[in-house]
């Protein structure tokens, strides 16, 4: 790294902070030049680098298995095809154990949510420097100052980017549950449950009450969502950091937590299409 004279703060700093751009109360739109030029850009602030991978791997996804479509045949297939094959078959036999509902939209987006996570989650096995100092190389080339260049490649270490995914399904959950009981069963299924009686003024009573455990178990869903793939993935790459602080005898550590951590990337992915697919699957009962 640029900064061989970095401490260890410094140094898992530099690694822990993402390429930031917004606006800067003083030097208006510009990259952050440091932790506190990017808190300072505020809320509408782009990670760029997280916009980068997660868009990228993204399109690797959707070529890849676009790709692997078109060129299907029924004869004897390639071993990409038999791959995505399984893929398919291994996300649509978990849909159709799980969601009750009747939908086209869930099994492609199952699909896609875990192999989108999975391939953001592999990242993590890259070596932590090895990008990393490409980007302050090709910073240099730019005329950056390489101390200033940030660059984080893995997106589900960002809040940002988990939180992201897990409102999209949590809007996908208002939609479908809205959809299935209507806007007036939607709304008596969060005023009515899980506390109900006969006696209709007790019930009156009872509705902030309901209203109140029903949104708190609701909007815990998409947190709840967000944090476990941060908090996994972020611990990951904290200890891959760490491991790489000990210089030439980082590989007889690192080869054994890669080999364990690609069990913490493929169940991650796994764990967050699951839940996908349980939620909406609740979204779309209806409730008597």
């Amino acid at each position: 790294m640029a900064g061989n004279n970095m401490t260890s703060t410094e140094y898992i700093q530099h690694h822990l902070q993402n390429m930031t751009f917004g606006l800067h109360p003083e030097s208006g739109w510009s990259m952050a030049h440091s932790a506190a030029d990017a808190k300072a850009m505020g809320f509408w602030a782009i990670h760029v680098d997280t916009m980068l991978w997660s868009i990228g791997l993204g399109v690797v996804f959707l070529w890849l298995f676009r790709s692997v479509a078109k060129r299907a045949s029924t004869g004897v297939p390639t071993g990409l095809q038999n791959f995505v094959e399984m893929m398919v078959e291994f996300v649509d036999g978990s849909v159709r154990e799980t969601f009750h509902g009747k939908s086209r939209l869930i099994a492609p987006l199952s699909l896609t949510i875990f192999c989108w996570i999975f391939l953001m989650n592999i990242m993590d096995l890259v070596p932590v420097d090895f990008l990393p100092m490409l980007a302050q190389k090709v910073g240099a080339w730019f005329g950056a100052d390489p101390a200033h260049v940030y660059f984080k490649v893995v997106p589900t270490t960002d809040i940002n980017a988990t939180l992201g995914m897990s409102l999209s399904v949590f809007a996908l959950i208002l939609f479908y549950s809205i959809r299935s009981k209507g806007l007036s069963g939607f709304i008596a299924e969060l005023t009515l449950h899980p506390f109900n009686t006969p006696n209709k003024f007790a019930q009156i009573l009872l509705i902030p009450v309901n209203l109140l455990l029903e949104l708190v178990t609701l909007l815990a869903k998409p947190v709840s969502l967000a944090l476990r793939l941060f908090g996994n993935l972020y611990a990951g790459e904290l200890i891959f950091i760490l491991i790489a602080m000990v210089g030439l005898w980082q590989l007889p550590l690192h080869f054994p937590w890669a080999v364990f951590h690609i069990l913490i990337i493929t169940l991650q992915a796994f764990i967050f299409m699951m839940l996908t697919i349980v939620y909406l699957s609740m979204a779309t009962e209806e409730q008597h």
